[in-house]
């Protein structure tokens, strides 16, 4: 091993939101810590950039919602950060028999909800189905949330307290089977379906349950599965995290680009570059914010291009003169609001599936679009005063394999004028009616494709959880002899630590991975 120049307690590779967050928690237990961030800034992918010439407005350019982090968290850290709920959990316009329409969940549901589920399929019952399964979710969110930022519980723990019924349909069966035996209209499957296939390409009958991994991830936040805005922007919960570990005592260092590091016995060599030379520190722990596919390499594996994560996403990013009108006659202020689901009828989930897994863009390209400036005016600068809006379009089953190769470029414009056409088919006029010019003369639209993803953000295959999500509890015959394993932290050496989104429990804006990494190093340093 070699000598570094430096010492400290823990080395942090990787200042994205769960760097911060081990590091304020460490630095306030009083260890020295050092962040090494490669970008000249932290946060990673929770950033707010202002991407249009001459337009002031602030766009979560990658992340965009907060649910998974802990209000607890929150607390510990003394975060100066608010989360703006929003007012409509969903909204899903439709054409029916040549009439269009849109099914709209409310937050919290009322009359209006139990109105638009007959409206489209024409009884109480998916409504009722609806309210059955939900509730169920809540439970077992309820019992979950509880354990994210304790020690690992045990499957057998989980499913005694939660019970036998919703556990087969969520944990042990494919999702697919569960959502076709509880509903009935397509429509209303693909609402259920698609908190299933946020960043993660299966089919909702695969036996991996990769998707049952993600879904139970997006309903299980702070007990209620809440998806909130930020008030200011994603760039707003890097800005406090910082600021907290900063106050702490920890040490950021951007522009380092870290090339190796190097684990011994009881300590670490951490080497990196700062754009003029090459330097070193040594640390008794180093914790990774990097995907673990990444960390391999630092460790002087080779990259092995079999089991590089595949991402799966296409986000793009508009500002908008006004809010486009509705063919369903819905307030706009209303209908975006919230979610605004796009193609994700069950089956076009399932054939969009089948068109990319066979290598082609789908031809009905499923996505979401969400308006966080209706939340949260102040992101859009002197705009807000001018009816102006952000839009965010989040797509599925674009996976970074379509986009490779010397079609790519193609590939990545036919997605985008796909997901477009998705978008004005339920419009009274298309959307490019209400983008705004910027001071270039350019339309205010942006598109980030997986290999943007990971050309901006080092992570592997732009997938943006790091890697597959596991389940957020240890298996029954797990080894947890010590506090890494016991915290979901554990890599093959014992000084080095996983803290970011391929920690178990990690994926998504929840800190939880830095949290739990900090938590076994404090353990095991006292």
């Amino acid at each position: 091993m070699s000598t570094g120049e430096e010492s400290y307690d823990v080395a942090v590779v990787g200042g994205g939101h769960n760097g911060l967050v081990a590091a304020a928690y460490l630095a306030r237990a009083g260890l020295s810590v050092a962040v090494l961030e490669r970008l000249d800034h932290t946060g990673g992918a929770a950033v707010s950039v202002s991407p249009f010439a001459g337009m002031p407005a602030r766009l979560s350019r990658y992340s965009y919602l907060v649910s998974l982090m802990p209000e607890a968290l929150m607390a510990d850290l003394d975060l100066n950060l608010s989360l703006a709920s929003r007012s409509t959990a969903s909204y899903t316009p439709y054409v029916r028999d040549g009439r269009p329409g849109g099914l709209l969940v409310e937050r919290p549901e009322g009359d209006a909800t139990r109105r638009s589920f007959a409206a489209l399929t024409g009884s109480d019952r998916d409504y009722g189905a609806w309210q059955s399964f939900y509730a169920e979710v809540g439970r077992m969110a309820e019992a979950i949330a509880p354990t994210l930022m304790n020690p690992l519980p045990l499957e057998r723990e989980l499913r005694d307290a939660i019970g036998p019924g919703i556990w087969r349909d969520i944990v042990a069966e494919p999702l697919g089977r569960t959502i076709e035996e509880r509903f009935v209209d397509d429509t209303v499957r693909g609402v259920v379906a698609t908190d299933a296939l946020i960043g993660t390409f299966a089919s909702m009958h695969d036996t991996s349950l990769i998707q049952n991994r993600c879904f139970l991830y997006h309903l299980i936040g702070n007990g209620t599965g809440e998806w909130r805005v930020p008030i200011g922007g994603m760039g707003a919960v890097t800005d406090a995290l910082a600021r907290s570990a900063l106050e702490a005592g920890a040490e950021l260092i951007t522009g380092a680009g870290v090339s190796r590091i190097e684990p011994g016995s009881d300590a670490a060599t951490v080497v990196w570059h700062d754009g003029s030379r090459e330097q070193s520190l040594t640390c008794r722990r180093v914790l990774s914010g990097v995907a673990p596919w990444v960390l391999r390499i630092l460790l002087g594996d080779e990259a092995d291009q079999a089991t590089k994560p595949v991402g799966s996403q296409l986000k793009i990013n508009f500002l908008l003169d006004r809010l486009p009108q509705l063919k369903s006659g819905a307030d706009p202020a209303v209908a975006f609001a919230g979610t605004l689901h796009l193609g994700e009828d069950y089956t076009q989930l399932e054939t969009a599936y089948a068109e990319a897994s066979a290598g082609s863009v789908p031809s009905q390209l499923p996505g979401e679009v969400y308006c966080h400036s209706l939340s949260d005016p102040s992101i859009l600068g002197e705009l807000a005063d001018r009816g102006a809006h952000t839009l965010t379009y989040f797509g599925l089953h674009t996976p970074v394999g379509l986009f490779e190769g010397p079609d790519g470029a193609a590939a990545k414009e036919l997605a985008v004028q796909r997901a477009i056409a998705s978008l004005d088919e339920h419009l009274v006029e298309p959307i490019s009616s209400c983008v705004t010019t910027d001071a270039d003369g350019r339309p205010c639209i942006e598109a980030k494709i997986p290999q943007d993803v990971e050309r901006d953000l080092g992570m592997p295959g732009g997938h943006i959880f790091h890697g597959d999500l596991e389940w957020p509890w240890a298996p029954n015959r797990a080894r947890l002899d010590t506090p890494a394993q016991q915290w979901g932290v554990q890599t093959d050496h014992d000084v080095v630590l996983l803290c970011g989104s391929g920690a178990r429990r990690g994926g998504a804006v929840s800190g939880l991975g830095g949290h739990n990494a900090a938590q076994a190093v404090l353990a095991e340093l006292g």
